[in-house]
């Protein structure tokens, strides 16, 4: 039977981070994926400042920047008005190494990741095997991966489910996932029209308030991103028809002749698993959270978990396991995720959904004052870019 150290389930950004992380600090990894490479997935785009810092640590952070587009300012735009909100990143200059965004596809990272492990002395990437089965003990945990021709199977130390929201690993440990499910839809529909050029000012991250359709415009290196919500009552085929794009467009810049690169639904869900480590066995990124994508912090919390899962790995594989070690992870990780990711996604929602009973006017004058308040706008830029999430984090002992 093969063995290694650490087995990580899924090649998306956060298990690929985990991955790259442990081996660099010189333990032996296996990571495995179901699928026959690093996914193709249009929802993350955004990667904030401390997730650059933990890439710049791995060495990838410059190359990365080099494939994406620094977005220090982003906007809260009301569509009928069209009165701007802006908030700029740079005003962390000198206080924090990357005072930006960076817009760029999340299979950017995984893929350029699953590379480096590909040739790296500490590192095996399986594509194409799946997670079948698992048991644990007290010495370690036995994975079973189906590969193409055989079922395969690994012991090793720890296995971290980074498997995604339909984690298989979360349902076999038989943990509860709470929360809810949206009842509408998530259309994002990406085109390579210049969308400055038809709308002033825009900047490369625009929430877009409205009463009648609410947006988010995001710009990364080949294309405009443009995600609207849909009435769950609607077809998928009428969402994903030309009817409907021609709509959005319309509506958005006064044209219908556009060309769309991908038209893609979502469901999207707020939901938190009940208990983030087990045993041996320790859930990352969407396979222990999931949140509607308004703020871009569902893939860099998800890394923010791997940072810090693999912390305490490397203590247990260092000075022998501790269960406590896994229970911290817990304790830090899933407080950060209710009271930071899930509640400023939520509240970003309702900021856009311009619903009256929401005390839409209430939420936007709030908005302003953070933007004319220096010491308001600070806290508020902080937290926006994470830094916030990460201090409360390493308070938690």
């Amino acid at each position: 039977m093969e063995s290694t150290q650490v087995i990580v389930a899924g090649a998306g950004p956060v298990g690929t981070v985990a991955a790259l992380r442990l081996a660099n600090l010189g333990y032996k990894v296996i990571l495995c994926e179901a699928g026959a490479n690093c996914a193709v997935d249009l929802r993350a785009s955004t990667f904030h400042p401390p997730t650059l810092e933990m890439l710049d640590e791995l060495g990838i952070a410059d190359t990365l920047i080099e494939k994406g587009l620094k977005a220090p300012i982003y906007h809260f735009r009301e569509r009928a008005s069209g009165d701007v909100v802006e908030f700029d990143l740079s005003e962390l200059e000198g206080e924090e190494k990357y005072p930006f965004r960076l817009q760029c596809e999340q299979h950017v990272l995984s893929n350029m990741i699953a590379e480096k492990l590909a040739e790296h002395p500490n590192a095996q990437v399986k594509f194409n095997h799946r997670v079948v089965h698992f048991a644990q003990s007290d010495e370690g945990v036995e994975v079973a991966l189906e590969g193409p021709f055989a079922v395969e199977k690994i012991k090793g130390k720890y296995l971290i489910a980074a498997d995604g929201g339909n984690s298989i690993i979360r349902k076999w440990l038989g943990v509860e996932f709470e929360g809810f499910t949206y009842p509408e839809k998530f259309l994002t529909l990406s085109t390579k029209v210049e969308l400055k050029d038809y709308i002033d000012n825009l900047a490369y991250v625009s929430y877009v308030s409205d009463p009648k359709e609410w947006m988010v415009l995001l710009r990364v290196p080949s294309v405009w991103r443009i995600l609207v919500p849909a009435d769950e009552s609607q077809s998928d085929d009428y969402l994903l028809s030309d009817d409907k794009k021609n709509q959005v467009f319309n509506d958005l810049i006064g044209r219908t002749d556009v060309e769309t690169e991908h038209r893609t639904i979502y469901r999207v869900h707020q939901r938190v698993a009940k208990k983030f480590n087990h045993g041996r066995v320790a859930l990352v990124g969407d396979a222990c959270h999931m949140n509607n994508p308004l703020g871009g912090f569902g893939m860099n919390s998800g890394i923010h978990d791997a940072w810090n899962l693999c912390h305490k790995i490397e203590q247990n594989l260092t000075h022998g396991h501790d269960d406590e070690r896994f229970a911290m992870y817990d304790r830090q990780r899933r407080p950060v995720t209710h009271s930071f990711i899930q509640a400023q996604t939520m509240q970003n929602k309702k900021m856009l959904e311009h619903n009256p009973e929401e005390n839409h006017g209430l939420r936007l004058q709030e908005m302003k004052d953070f933007r004319d308040d220096p010491v308001k706008r600070k806290a508020f830029l902080r937290k926006q870019a994470m830094f916030t999430s990460l201090e409360l984090e390493r308070s938690i002992k």
